[in-house]
């Protein structure tokens, strides 16, 4: 997904919600036994400041299932996660998000989200009730 920053400005909307869903990469799942569930989905919501950073608050939502990772019965577990990330055009800020200044790429704060969201094991009710 991606913002037309310099768009929006023209249109004056500094502020504005964003929401969508997509298919995550195999290769995005970190649990062994898993796989998604469906789609992931984005809510959020994004506000260009004067010195064009942007800051993003959202909240992604999805489904894993597969075998528990203790006793490998089937597992499954909604996940929200929600996170706020600020894009900068100053590439030297290494604590940001970097971009152009006219067209914000979603993809890599999505795409850490997701790694940060997932848990180490996927369990099963008894397991986590045992827990």
């Amino acid at each position: 997904m991606v913002l037309e920053i310099k768009r929006l400005l023209s249109k004056g909307e500094y502020i504005g919600k964003i929401s969508f869903e997509f298919i995550p990469q195999k290769e995005e799942l970190l649990i062994p036994l898993c796989s998604f569930d469906g789609a992931v989905s984005f809510d959020g919501e994004y506000e260009i400041f004067d010195d064009d950073e942007v800051e993003l608050r959202f909240e992604i939502t999805y489904k894993l299932k597969g075998q528990c990772s203790y006793c490998l019965a089937d597992a499954e577990k909604v996940i929200k996660f929600s996170s706020e990330v600020l894009f900068v055009t100053n590439k030297g800020d290494i604590d940001n998000y970097y971009y152009d200044g006219v067209r914000l790429d979603l993809s890599k704060a999505i795409g850490d989200a997701l790694l940060f969201s997932q848990p180490d094991v996927l369990l099963c009710e008894s397991c986590a009730n045992a827990k």
